[in-house]
C-alpha cells in the first residue's frame, strides 16, 4: 500500500536524496522502516531540544544507534530552545517549530538534499484542523496540513495511528514514547486525548469525512485564488520586486472590502484585518508591520513592501569617466566631460567643469541634509523638500545624494543643486552626469 501511493503520489523518491526528521518516536521510526522497506536514499535528522533531560538524550542515543545498525547517515543537534523560547516568547512547540525547519532547510542546503520528509499522518491533520478551526483561522487553516509545501513532504498523510501502531506491531519496529505528548498543558494533547477520542467514537469515520471535507475546500479555495487574483489586479498600480502600490478607492469600492483583506495580505504576514482596515482611512505615513513585510498608507495608495531591504551603499567616484553601478536602484551613474549642454532630464544634469571637485561621494540622504534647488531660492532641508514634492515614504528610502567636499551636487533623479549648474554661456567645460537604468 505505501509503495503504490509514493509511486502515484511522489516517484522522485526513488532517485532522490532524502531527509528525514526523525524523532525516535512511533510515527518517525515507522516512516524510516516504510522507506527502508522502498530501498531509498535516506539520512536521519534528529532535533534534541533539551528540554526533557536525560530522556531527550536518550532519544538522541536511540536515532544514532539505530543509524549505525542501518548504515544509516543521522544528523544531530542540540537547541538552547528554553533560552530561544524567552528571545521570541513563542510556545514551546512554536518555538520547537521553527528551529527544527530552520535547521532541516540548513541541512538541505549543505548537504545538497532533494527533499524533506516529515511523518504527520491523518491524526494530525485532524487535530490541526480543530486547532485552526478554534483560532478562528479561516479557509486556509482549514485545509489541513498539506501533503508537499517545498522541499517538505509528508507522505503518511493518508494513514491514521492505528495504521501506523499496526504496522509497527507486525514489522517489530522499535520507538520511543516521548513523555511530553500525555501532558494535558499542551492544546494539540488535550485535542488529541480528550476531543478526538469521543468524536471518533461518536463519527467513526472522522477521519474520511474531514478529509473529504478539506478535499471540497481545497477546490473551493481554488475557485476563490482566481478571483482574488483578478481583483488584485484590478487593485495594484504599480510592482516591482521591492514593494506593491494598492489603489485605496478601489479597494474600498468592493462589496465586504474587509473580506478580501485576509486572501489579499495572509501570505505577507499579517493578520489583524481590523488594523488593515483601519490603515485604509488612516493619515498618509500610518504604517502597520509584519515579521517580514511593511503596509504603509501613501495618499490613495497602500503601498507594501519587504523589511530586508537593504540601504543603499556609499560610492567614491574618484575620476571622470568612472562608471558606478548602484544595486539598489539597478543602475549606472555616469560622469564625462562635455564642451556644450543639450537637453536634461531628471536623470542628466549638467555641472560647472571649476566647481566639481573629485573624489565625489554618492551616498544616502540623512536627516539634516540640505541643498539649494535648481528654480528656487535659497536652501532646503532635503526633508523639507521631500514633503512639498510629495514623495512617498518607501521612495525616500532610495534617495541618493552626489556630494562634492560635503556638499550636493544632485539630489540624484530629481533636483540638481544651484551652485553647480553649468552656464551655456561662460565657454567653459562642463561635466555630464547621468543615471541609466540597467535595462537599457
Amino acid at each position: 500500500m505505501f509503495r503504490a501511493h509514493i509511486e502515484l503520489n511522489f516517484p522522485s523518491f526513488f532517485k532522490a536524496k532524502i531527509l528525514i526528521g526523525c524523532s525516535g518516536g512511533l510515527d518517525s521510526m515507522v516512516l524510516v522502516k516504510l522507506c527502508q522497506t522502498l530501498d531509498l536514499n535516506i539520512s536521519l535528522a534528529h532535533c534534541n531540544f533539551c528540554l526533557r533531560g536525560s530522556e531527550s538524550e536518550a532519544d538522541q542515543a536511540f536515532v544514532e544507534a539505530y543509524g549505525k545498525n542501518n548504515n544509516i547517515q543521522v544528523f544531530t543537534k542540540a537547541f538552547k530552545t528554553k533560552l530561544f523560547i524567552e528571545n521570541s516568547r513563542q510556545s514551546v512547540q512554536m518555538a520547537a517549530r521553527e528551529l527544527r525547519y530552520n535547521w532541516f532547510q540548513t541541512l538541505v542546503k549543505t548537504q545538497q538534499f532533494d527533499c524533506i520528509l516529515t511523518a504527520h499522518h491523518s491524526d494530525d491533520n485532524l487535530e490541526t484542523f480543530f486547532i485552526n478551526l478554534g483560532r478562528g483561522s479561516g479557509l486556509d487553516g482549514l485545509l489541513g496540513i498539506p501533503k508537499q509545501n517545498g522541499a517538505v513532504a509528508r507522505p503518511l498523510l493518508p494513514f491514521s495511528k492505528d495504521q501506523l501502531l499496526q504496522y509497527a506491531n507486525q514489522s517489530k519496529v522499535q520507538w520511543r514514547e516521548d513523555s511530553s505528548n500525555d501532558k494535558l498543558e499542551y492544546q494539540r494533547n488535550q485535542l488529541r486525548h480528550q476531543l478526538l477520542p469521543v468524536l471518533k467514537q461518536i463519527y467513526p469515520n472522522a477521519l474520511k469525512s474531514i478529509a473529504s471535507t478539506q478535499s471540497n475546500f481545497r477546490a473551493l479555495k481554488s475557485i476563490l485564488d482566481i478571483h482574488v487574483k483578478a481583483v488584485e489586479q484590478a487593485l495594484i498600480t504599480k510592482a516591482d520586486e521591492n514593494e506593491t502600490h494598492y489603489n485605496i478607492s478601489v479597494l474600498k469600492s468592493l462589496e465586504s472590502t474587509q473580506s478580501y483583506l485576509y486572501p489579499l495580505f495572509n501570505r505577507f504576514g499579517f493578520s489583524d484585518w481590523n488594523e488593515i482596515d483601519k490603515l485604509l482611512n488612516a493619515q498618509s505615513g500610518k504604517m502597520i508591520l509584519s515579521k517580514t513585510h511593511s503596509l504603509l498608507k501613501d495618499r490613495k495608495v497602500l503601498i507594501l513592501s519587504r523589511n530586508d531591504i537593504k540601504p543603499s551603499e556609499t560610492y567614491s567616484i574618484k575620476a571622470v569617466n568612472e562608471e558606478i553601478f548602484v544595486k539598489t536602484i539597478c543602475s549606472y551613474l555616469k560622469i564625462k566631460k562635455a564642451e556644450t549642454i543639450d537637453e536634461m532630464d531628471s536623470n542628466t544634469i549638467y555641472v560647472d567643469f571649476e566647481k566639481l571637485k573629485f573624489p565625489l561621494e554618492l551616498r544616502p540622504w540623512k536627516s539634516g541634509d540640505y541643498f539649494y534647488p535648481s528654480g528656487m531660492r535659497g536652501k532646503k532641508k532635503l526633508s523639507k523638500f521631500f514633503k512639498d514634492e510629495k514623495l512617498p515614504l518607501t521612495e525616500k528610502r532610495k534617495v541618493l545624494l552626489l556630494c562634492s567636499n560635503s556638499k550636493v551636487v544632485w539630489v540624484v533623479g530629481k533636483r540638481q543643486d544651484a551652485r553647480f549648474m553649468a552656464q551655456q554661456n561662460t565657454g567653459s567645460l562642463f561635466y555630464k552626469i547621468s543615471l541609466n537604468h540597467a535595462k537599457d
